[in-house]
């Protein structure tokens, strides 16, 4: 059993040299998102002269069930969340992704807090909590990409910002899949304490203090129904991508017109039939940069670009990131 209880140490202080930090705690919670919720804000920091003063908090303190073999003690209820001020924070490290509705007095909570100016940051799934207490409304957002089109749907008043490692808007903050929490949780610190003290926990935490590149690089294409009337196009397209395709072509392939295709394609995949190429053409440049050799510029042929410029720029435009920062990160094996 873990037990993570409340430092009797910590109280809450008007003075200016420090903030204080919530984290939420939950039942089968998202350790991962939990822990670097806890090693950001949580640890004792000596050599900052001014740092968060941070408890953890659940709607029922007690021992709370994780998973098999592991739980979390809490000393601290909600009413941890109830005496933050302006300019606190709360911090909630994941949360569920399916229809499970949060309880009124957590709704209370989080709403109260905000209303107060408290700031709200969340983790991964923690968005579906922070947009389920109406705190995204009208907010850039973002979260983990496999949750993204579930997120779209049940929360249509948030402009879901799917390529990117974290947003701030007016004070509430969310990140993408679960790392990420690192990365917002810096730009959180930096926000607060400068770029000196967040480069500090940096080389602490023994990563960079701003990563390149967006979760766009760590996404895969969504599975096409296979009933989509579009099924047979794509599997033409994908199995002849350095053929010069059109939207004409591509119409004629389909036996549609073009406005049907851009149609089909509109409600299928979101985007015009040559962004779906375009797109289609990166993904399988990814595939080549990580399980072969090739060089750059016969990737780029390979997957249908005109020229290693034109593969560049699309791929960059697509990622985040150039194709040898890609395959830097992603080679199954050692790649010239």
């Amino acid at each position: 059993m873990t037990a993570i209880g409340r430092n009797d140490n910590i109280q809450y202080i008007t003075a200016m040299s420090s903030l204080n930090v919530v984290i939420l705690a939950y039942p089968g919670l998202c350790t991962f998102e939990f822990g670097i919720a806890v090693e950001l804000f949580a640890l004792d920091r000596p050599e900052e002269p001014r740092w968060y003063c941070t408890q953890i908090a659940a709607e029922l303190p007690g021992c709370l069930h994780v998973s098999p073999g592991l739980s979390v003690t809490v000393d601290q209820g909600l009413e941890a969340v109830d005496r933050l001020r302006e300019g606190d924070l709360v911090m909630v490290p994941g949360w569920t992704a399916d229809d499970r509705r949060m309880s009124a007095r957590l709704l209370t909570a989080l709403t109260s807090a905000h209303e107060r100016g408290v700031r709200m940051a969340s983790i991964c799934s923690g968005a579906f909590a922070m947009a389920e207490a109406g705190l995204l409304a009208g907010r850039r957002a973002t979260t983990h990409w496999r949750y993204s089109e579930v997120f779209k749907q049940r929360f249509p008043d948030t402009e879901l910002v799917r390529n990117i490692l974290y947003t701030e808007d007016d004070g509430v903050f969310t990140s993408a899949g679960s790392s990420a929490g690192l990365d917002l949780g810096l730009h959180i610190i930096a926000s607060d304490f400068g770029y000196a003290a967040a480069n500090r926990v940096a080389k602490r935490l023994v990563l960079p203090r701003h990563r390149a590149g967006d979760q766009r690089q760590y996404a895969m294409r969504a599975p096409m129904a296979s009933a989509s009337a579009l099924s047979p196009l794509v599997k033409l397209i994908e199995d002849a991508l350095d053929t010069d395709w059109t939207v004409s072509k591509m119409a004629t392939a389909a036996g549609m017109s073009e406005r049907t295709l851009a149609r089909r394609f509109a409600d299928e995949f979101d985007c015009t039939p040559m962004a779906w190429l375009r797109r289609t053409r990166v993904m399988k440049a990814c595939e080549l940069l990580e399980d072969t050799s090739e060089t750059i510029l016969q990737i780029g042929a390979l997957s249908g670009f005109s020229s290693e410029q034109v593969f560049r720029l699309h791929f960059k435009k697509e990622l985040g990131l150039p194709p040898s920062h890609y395959r830097a990160n992603f080679a199954a094996k050692e790649v010239g």
